[in-house]
C-alpha cells in the first residue's frame, strides 16, 4: 500500500452503527399494561381503593420506559413516534404525581376538583385527537390504538365534569380495549421483527 493509499486509509471516517432498535413495542407495552391496570380500576373491575397499585407502572413503566422509547425515536428520526411516546410518558409521570403525591382536598371543592380533572383529561383528548389524525399514515393498529384513546379521554372527562360514576365506568371499559389494541401492536412489532416476516398484521399504511 503507497504513501498515499493510507493516507486516504486514515482520513476516510467510519460510517457510525446504526443499529437502534425499533422502540415502539417498547412504547406501546409500557402504555398498554399501565393503561390496562389504571382501567381495570376505571371500569370498577377492581376497587378505587387500590388504585396506588397503578403508581409505581405509572412513573417506571408508563412513564420512565415510555418517554425513553420517545427519545429513541428522536434518534431514529420518527417525528410522530417521538412526540406520542414522550408526550404520553410524560402523561403517566403527572398522573403519578397528581394522584399519589397532591392533596387537593383541603384546598378545593370536590366540585373545583372533578372539574380540574375533567379538563387536564379533555385537555389530552384533544391532543390525541389530532395525533388520530397522524396515526392514520402510521398503520392500522396503531390508528386504532389512537382512536380508542381518544374516546377513553374524552369518556373519563364527562365522567368528572358531570360527577358521572357511569361514565368514567364506561370510559374504564373503553381503555380496557385501548390497552389491547396497544398490547397488539406491541406483540405485532414484537413478533413480526423476531420473525423477520408478517406474522401478525398491522395494515400498514
Amino acid at each position: 500500500m503507497s504513501q498515499t493509499d493510507r493516507s486516504v486509509e486514515r482520513e476516510t471516517p467510519v460510517p457510525p452503527v446504526s443499529a437502534i432498535a425499533d422502540p415502539a413495542p417498547l412504547g406501546l407495552a409500557a402504555f398498554a399494561l399501565t393503561t390496562f391496570v389504571l382501567s381495570c380500576v376505571n371500569s370498577g373491575l377492581l376497587d378505587t381503593t387500590v388504585e396506588p397499585v397503578v403508581f409505581g407502572l405509572a412513573l417506571a413503566y408508563g412513564g420512565i420506559g415510555q418517554f425513553a422509547a420517545g427519545i429513541w425515536e428522536f434518534a431514529k428520526g420518527n417525528t410522530f413516534g417521538a412526540t406520542a411516546f414522550c408526550s404520553y410518558g410524560a402523561f403517566w409521570v403527572s398522573f403519578w404525581y397528581l394522584t399519589g403525591h397532591t392533596d387537593l382536598s383541603g384546598v378545593a371543592s370536590e366540585n373545583d376538583l372533578g372539574n380540574g380533572i375533567g379538563v387536564y383529561l379533555l385537555a389530552w383528548g384533544i391532543f390525541t385527537l389530532y395525533m388520530t389524525v397522524a396515526a392514520s399514515r402510521v398503520s392500522g393498529a396503531v390508528l386504532a390504538v389512537f382512536a380508542l384513546l381518544t374516546t377513553t379521554f374524552f369518556l373519563l372527562a364527562i365522567g368528572e365534569l358531570a360527577a358521572s360514576d357511569g361514565w368514567t365506568k364506561f370510559g374504564g371499559w373503553v381503555g380496557l380495549a385501548t390497552a389491547l389494541a396497544a398490547w397488539y401492536a406491541s406483540f405485532a412489532g414484537v413478533t413480526n421483527f423476531t420473525f423477520k416476516r408478517e406474522v401478525l398484521p398491522t395494515m400498514p399504511r
